[in-house]
């Protein structure tokens, strides 16, 4: 058994992310000593390392408790339930990853519209084109 710095020290973490976790329902201590420390076993552990692995890809904490509740009970569920979410997520991410591809050309277009000079910015092309109402996004 780990007390929560324990196992907080054990996988490079706050023991304030521990407790958010608790608070969110995601994780909750094994039992708590008579003293009111929280105390973790192995399933605790490998709980905890599935969380961080989940959150390292991406996975919100909605969709972790869905992996989670998933996990937890496997037998009434099959890998096309998984795969979905799986999916759902790659398609988000794909969606933001176009979003900042966007962002990040409009950016370099504005950028390479400018002298980046020492004059004044009264007429500093980035500005104009940031005012201007028929400048498309």
């Amino acid at each position: 058994m780990l007390k929560i710095g324990q196992l907080a020290d054990k996988f490079a973490i706050k023991t304030d992310t521990l407790r958010f976790y608790e608070k969110h329902g995601l994780l909750a201590p094994s039992i708590r000593g008579a003293n009111g420390y929280r105390l973790y076993n192995d399933k605790d552990e490998a709980k905890l390392r599935f969380i961080l692995r989940a959150k390292s890809v991406g996975f919100s904490l909605n969709e972790i408790h869905e992996l989670l509740s998933i996990e937890l009970d496997k037998s009434h569920w099959v890998c096309a339930d998984v795969k979905t979410l799986v999916d759902n997520k790659l398609l988000e991410i794909q969606k933001k990853l176009l979003e900042l591809t966007k962002f990040e050309a409009s950016l370099q277009s504005l950028s390479n519209a400018c002298c980046g000079g020492p004059d004044s910015a009264e007429h500093c092309s980035i500005l104009e084109a940031l005012e201007d109402p028929h400048v498309d996004k």
